[in-house]
């Protein structure tokens, strides 16, 4: 029985997710949680073999909670999923300690496969993913710009590009504000832009915001 722990603030996510792992059977959904907070809570009382972990959880970012889980409880796997781009996020959060990526575009079969692959201790991402990544590494497109980010670097960005100013990007990733100065010029370098305007504009074409 594979036991696992929905974090999705949507209660019709979690009730659906549920649903499908019960029919599915060899599956027991042992808690769900619609926050952060309430997924460490939970956590503290229970060992799921795999936590499903939406990408925009609600009061921490996906990736920043990604890490906690993977830096507090190193046994448990998690599967992340979102209806972001998994161009972008799914080598972003993968990185960052995730044993794998589901689209919620994605078929329900694929919640199944994903569960159990990542639970067995390999490595899940979709068939199309694994194509369109090797069809963008020989080509001009921004995607292929990402793969020289760091995890922490897309975080940088993404957060610049939702209006953030350095010393809020600083205080939500828990960083020193000249820290993030640094980052964003290591952003320009990388996606070979000198300014704000087409730095932002770098990150729409990446699907950031």
């Amino acid at each position: 029985m594979i036991k696992v722990l929905i974090a999705d603030n949507h209660p019709i996510i979690r009730m659906g997710v549920t649903k499908v792992l019960k029919d599915a059977k060899g599956f027991e959904v042992i808690e769900d949680a619609s926050t952060t907070s309430e997924l460490f809570e939970k956590l503290e009382k229970v060992t799921p073999d795999v936590v499903m972990l939406e990408m925009d959880i609600p009061e921490i970012n996906g990736i920043a909670t990604l890490r906690k889980i993977k830096k507090d409880y190193p046994e448990v796997k998690v599967l992340m999923y979102s209806g972001q781009s998994e161009d972008v996020y799914a080598l972003s959060t993968i990185r960052a300690g995730a044993s794998g990526y589901l689209s919620k575009a994605s078929d329900i079969d694929y919640i199944i496969s994903a569960l159990k692959k990542v639970s067995e201790g390999s490595m899940f991402i979709t068939n199309e993913l694994a194509q369109r990544l090797a069809f963008d590494e020989g080509t001009q497109k921004p995607r292929r710009f990402f793969r020289k980010l760091s995890t922490r670097e897309v975080e940088v960005l993404k957060l610049l590009a939702s209006g953030k100013r350095n010393k809020d990007v600083a205080i939500g990733l828990n960083l020193n504000e000249k820290t993030v100065s640094t980052y964003k010029a290591r952003l320009m370098k990388k996606l070979n832009v000198d300014n704000m305007v087409d730095l932002l504009q770098q990150a729409k074409a990446l699907e950031l915001y």
